[in-house]
């Protein structure tokens, strides 16, 4: 019997050319009365002439969605999509996008955040309009809330968030949470771990406190992962003890190693162990709560495509208003993608039927 290969090709067929819908709504007078009645056109035919769903989810899928330049995302679509749109529309699109947003997805996110048991925290700094601001972030492993301003705790509190929560809040150290006492407060481990390696790689033989008290937050952590791998919801009291015991020699130690020393780099170190000192509870949250993580890496990960819009914009914005709407366009693409909804199916959904919104903490079945 004679064999058969076979080879398959997977492609595209060549993108077909704009379709044109003319909608025509009748006007005609009463015979009884004379009033002019006119027909309605349907919903969302709004203008003489527009752009339809297709088109528009396509333009803003490449602008907002994945960062392009306006001018490039336009040659994009008429490359891809034979559909020449104008870069005017396009930028348009993020603003657009964010008016929609304002009245319905943002306050139902801020509500499921705000009855979280755990939510992370992180700001960043862009250029805009010519000066220093933040994009500050909330978020869980499900929802995501950014909003911007300068670095104040008023502003901070300004997100409507941080303020109500009632949980614990994971943050690295950066002073300006500490008036929020409406919540305990967890450090984040990876920041930690950078600074006391900092410490250490200076004068290995003169700071091994620091290499201590990484090893102790590395075997807490340890212990941590195990626990929860072994279904339980906390260490047992021997394991805490061990970890206390740890973290209280590497205290000692930072104190003998830099006893008498008036270098920068003890200064540096004294000041580092006086803040493991001084925040010993929040520093070891993860391990006395197993439901807070030992990093603050969701909230890293939920901010970090502010940096990638900004380098394609040039290193930075040029308006404040820009900043806000990327600020609430990103909050739902972000949050979008957690429940499962990929970018091009949650921008079509805003610019069609109305904004997706979460309606709990976590998808059914998490």
């Amino acid at each position: 019997m004679a064999a058969v290969r076979r080879r398959q090709v997977f492609d595209l067929p060549e993108p077909a050319p704009v379709e044109v819908t003319e909608y025509a709504a009748e006007v005609k007078p009463c015979p009884g009365c004379g009033i002019r009645a006119a027909g309605a056109f349907p919903t969302g035919i709004e203008s003489p002439a527009q752009y339809g769903p297709e088109i528009t989810t396509k333009v803003a899928d490449a602008v907002l969605g994945h960062h392009i330049p306006v001018y490039r995302s336009t040659l994009l679509v008429m490359e891809l999509c034979a559909a020449r749109v104008s870069t005017g529309f396009a930028a348009s699109l993020r603003g657009r996008a964010a008016r929609l947003l304002e009245e319905t997805f943002l306050p139902a996110v801020r509500a499921l955040l705000i009855t979280a048991p755990v939510v992370h925290a992180d700001e960043t700094f862009t250029r805009t309009a010519g000066a220093t601001r933040y994009l500050h972030v909330a978020a869980t492993e499900h929802l995501t809330l950014m909003h911007t301003g300068d670095r104040s705790a008023a502003t901070i509190d300004a997100g409507d968030v941080l303020p109500y929560l009632s949980g614990i809040l994971v943050r690295d150290g950066y002073a300006g949470y500490t008036h929020l006492d409406n919540v305990l407060h967890a450090w984040c481990g990876a920041h930690l771990l950078r600074d006391l390696r900092g410490i250490h790689e200076a004068h290995p033989e003169g700071q091994l406190w620091a290499r201590a008290m990484a090893d102790t937050l590395l075997e807490a952590n340890r212990l941590a992962h195990a626990a929860r791998q072994a279904g339980r919801h906390a260490l047992s009291a021997d394991e805490l003890t061990a970890v206390q015991r740890l973290y209280t020699g590497a205290l000692a130690r930072a104190r003998s190693d830099n006893r008498h020393c008036t270098s920068e780099l003890a200064t540096h170190a004294r000041t580092l162990a006086r803040r493991f000192g001084n925040h010993r509870e929040a520093i070891l949250r993860f391990a006395t709560d197993l439901a807070v993580p030992f990093t603050n890496n969701q909230s890293e990960r939920d901010i970090r495509p502010t940096k990638v819009q900004q380098r394609s914009s040039g290193g930075c914005w040029r308006t404040l208003q820009g900043l806000a709407d990327f600020a609430i366009v990103q909050s739902y693409l972000s949050t979008a993608g957690k429940w499962g909804i990929g970018r091009y199916d949650a921008l079509k959904r805003l610019f069609t039927t109305g904004a997706w919104i979460p309606h709990a903490l976590t998808p059914a079945g998490v």
